[in-house]
């Protein structure tokens, strides 16, 4: 133990919470199979140090007593929700006869493990897509409820239901909280990356509102994704890692000092942060010689291939078209093809852009989708059919819902005029 003043264990409970909260609920979660009563038990636990530390010292391993103090916690309430339930006495009398092993954990990878076990709880196949992003960045990211209703523009009541939903399902099914086997783990690890990339996406490209990024959201994918890289190294894994940092390398040349947004062709690239594209182009490297890599990685090497390039002028488009090909034969979407019609146009011209674009949308794919739109207009304003360019940039504009890609739309317009 060690004597420290209550100024100094306020701060260190506080930098312990931050740093070890969201696996201490997960080794929680394991031991009493239950989301709120370990989120319940975790917070008394760390009220309970505050109480009692200044008198009694700081413990020299303070995760295992803050874990073996919640469980405590949790055994009494429990008990005295007996009083009305009887099987709650049964189970507070099972979790008091677990062994000592399993209540003050000592080794880092019984942690590891256990937030391992409930990222893939989190994000199980049985739960809603919106109820696993919701669930993963509540109970495995730390975030607030409210937090993450600004975040994906919805109420915090909303959101709210979302959890206590998929909390009861994981109750009802149940959902085991446990890594799946070698045979589940393709179908499983693909629902969790999902979610992860999802995150990624709303962070790296708001769907509305007066940001181009969220930060924060950003920052909570990669999180994710380095934990996941370090306890399941597949190479699909360390493909939407390397992406999403190389995505991430680019955020500060990405708009304006006034929020305005700027394309990729005239970004200041000494602004992209090099020390993220050496790590992404390493991972994406190791994933490619695996030759087990999927979608993930094939975008990555997209993205290396432009992170890489000195310039617009200087990117190797023909790659890039090879890749989006590679791309589009195991993952086929219109997207996709939009994609690789804007990096044909760099290559062969506008006009063999515009052909494929007007393809896509004569097959009433993406009629919804203002980048489309945005890319055809693009493609008529480098051929100098203004009027043409003008109808698909309104096009665009009514579609989308964030300010700076309203204002840059706006701006493409105006300079038609």
């Amino acid at each position: 133990m060690s004597e420290r003043s209550p100024e100094q264990i306020r701060e260190l409970l506080g930098s312990l919470y931050r740093a070890e909260s969201a696996r201490i609920l997960a080794t929680l979660i394991r031991l009493l199979g239950d989301f709120d009563l370990a989120e319940e038990a975790m917070h008394e636990a760390f009220a309970a140090a505050l109480s009692v530390w200044p008198a009694s010292g700081v413990p020299g391993q303070p995760r295992p007593w803050l874990i073996s103090t919640a469980r405590f916690k949790a055994i009494d309430a429990l008990r005295r929700r007996a009083r009305s339930d009887s099987s709650q006495e049964e189970l507070a009398r099972y979790l008091e006869t677990q062994g000592s092993s399993a209540e003050t954990p000592s080794e880092d990878d019984t942690f590891e493990d256990d937030r391992l076990r409930l990222i893939f709880t989190c994000c199980h196949p049985s739960l809603a897509p919106d109820a696993r992003v919701a669930l993963t960045l509540r109970e495995v990211c730390g975030l607030t409820t409210e937090e993450i209703a600004k975040a994906f523009l919805t109420t915090p009541r909303t959101l709210a239901q979302r959890i206590v939903r998929a909390k009861a399902k994981i109750r009802e099914i149940p959902i085991p909280y446990e890594v799946p086997t070698p045979q589940e783990l393709p179908e499983r690890l693909g629902a969790v990356l999902h979610v992860v990339y999802l995150v990624f996406n709303e962070g790296y490209s708001a769907a509305s509102g007066a940001e181009v990024t969220r930060a924060e959201l950003t920052g909570e994918a990669i999180r994710l994704g380095r934990l996941l890289a370090e306890l399941q190294p597949e190479p699909e894994v360390l493909g939407l890692l390397g992406l999403m940092l190389l995505h991430e390398s680019r955020r500060a040349a990405r708009t304006s000092a006034t929020a305005e947004l700027i394309l990729l062709e005239n970004q200041d690239r000494a602004l992209w942060n090099r020390e993220q594209i050496a790590e992404g182009v390493a991972l994406v490297e190791k994933a490619m010689i695996s030759q087990r890599f999927g979608p993930y990685t094939l975008q990555a090497a997209i993205a290396a291939v432009h992170a890489e390039a000195e310039s617009v002028a200087l990117t190797d488009w023909r790659q890039i078209v090879a890749l989006y090909d590679r791309l589009a034969r195991i993952q086929p979407s219109p997207v996709v093809q939009l994609n690789r019609a804007v990096a044909v146009a760099m290559c062969d011209g506008p006009e063999a852009g515009l052909t494929l674009i007007d393809a896509i949308l004569e097959r009433g794919e993406l009629a919804d989708y203002y980048l489309a739109h945005s890319a055809r207009a693009d493609m008529y304003r480098r051929l100098g059919r203004t009027s043409e360019a003008r109808s698909s940039y309104e096009k665009a504009l009514a579609l989308t819902q964030q300010e700076p890609e309203r204002q840059f739309l706006q701006e493409r317009i105006r300079q038609l005029d």
